[in-house]
């Protein structure tokens, strides 16, 4: 893949026309966008027609408290695996139906503060590389109040609260958020025995401290803000195929997630439909960096 332009016009409410400009690392990237404060997407109906014209791209990973990569070279590597997923005329059988994107891209970010590395460096890295406007979901406040105040909103066309996308997907299915928050509660519940298990190993393992009371304090569960946070993840990528019309692309910065992360609770999302397994790329489909 050499060099890649597409212009495309975006008719919403108000009009927007947007020139939309993708080119390959070699090349470098251009954004020839001019941004205006982000339109907040209130009203369901027009939530829906307006994110009906995109196929949402979501990049997930491990913030820069995990991830200490540059961010630009991640960003290389997974522009490339999008290029040859979107548009490569070798794509196996597996990945067909997700080639022929007529829409217009659109990437979704999930409130992180912008850091110098991590999941919202890299992704505000990859939309700059792909010319490409960006949608924010945050939390309400009653949830986290500083979450959106945080959140990073370079580049951002369009922002939804959490609440917003909880009403979209129960009006698709009232027993669909129900469904999900128990998922993700059973396994909160099995992280935690995790967790337990390898607190009591180490315990085992270190001359036989286990049985000392003040280590045994020690064992903190998984946080509180796991559930929200977890819950903000799967609600999105369920909410954006939905109102896209089974559309998604769904991109991993790492090529082994930890176990103890949010971004592991994809795996909910998967086990109970809400995502299929082609619509991920997995980091580590391409290894030139």
């Amino acid at each position: 893949i050499n060099h890649f332009v597409v212009y495309h016009n975006i008719t919403t409410d108000p009009p927007i026309t947007a020139s939309l400009e993708i080119y390959n690392q070699r090349e470098g990237s251009s954004l020839a966008m001019q941004i205006s404060p982000p339109k907040l997407l209130k009203d369901i109906a027009i939530l829906r027609s307006t994110l009906q014209q995109y196929h949402p791209l979501i990049i997930e990973g491990h913030g820069s408290s995990r991830d200490k990569r540059n961010a630009s070279l991640v960003s290389q590597r997974i522009v490339q695996s999008l290029h040859q997923r979107w548009y490569s005329s070798n794509s196996d059988s597996e990945t067909k139906s997700h080639r022929d994107i007529k829409r217009p891209i659109l990437l979704i970010s999930q409130g992180d503060p912008l850091e110098p590395t991590g999941i919202s460096a890299i992704t505000n890295q990859v939309a700059r590389d792909l010319g490409i406007y960006r949608c924010l979901v945050t939390l309400d406040e009653d949830i986290d109040p500083e979450h959106s105040i945080k959140a990073d909103r370079d580049n951002v066309q369009y922002e939804v609260k959490y609440s917003r996308l909880i009403e979209l997907l129960s009006e698709e299915d009232e027993g669909l958020v129900p469904r999900l928050e128990n998922a993700i509660d059973l396994e909160l519940e099995k992280m935690n025995e995790r967790k337990q298990q390898q607190y009591e190993e180490s315990m085992q393992n270190n001359n036989g401290i286990k049985n000392n009371e003040k280590h045994k304090t020690q064992f903190r569960p998984i946080a509180d803000w796991y559930k929200d946070y977890a819950m903000l993840q799967e609600v999105t990528k369920s909410a954006m195929k939905i109102a896209s019309g089974g559309e998604l692309t769904l991109v991993h910065t790492v090529d082994e997630i930890s176990d103890f992360s949010v971004t592991s609770f994809y795996r909910v999302g998967l086990e109970l439909g809400l995502v299929d397994r082609g619509d991920i790329i997995s980091y580590e489909a391409k290894r030139n960096n």
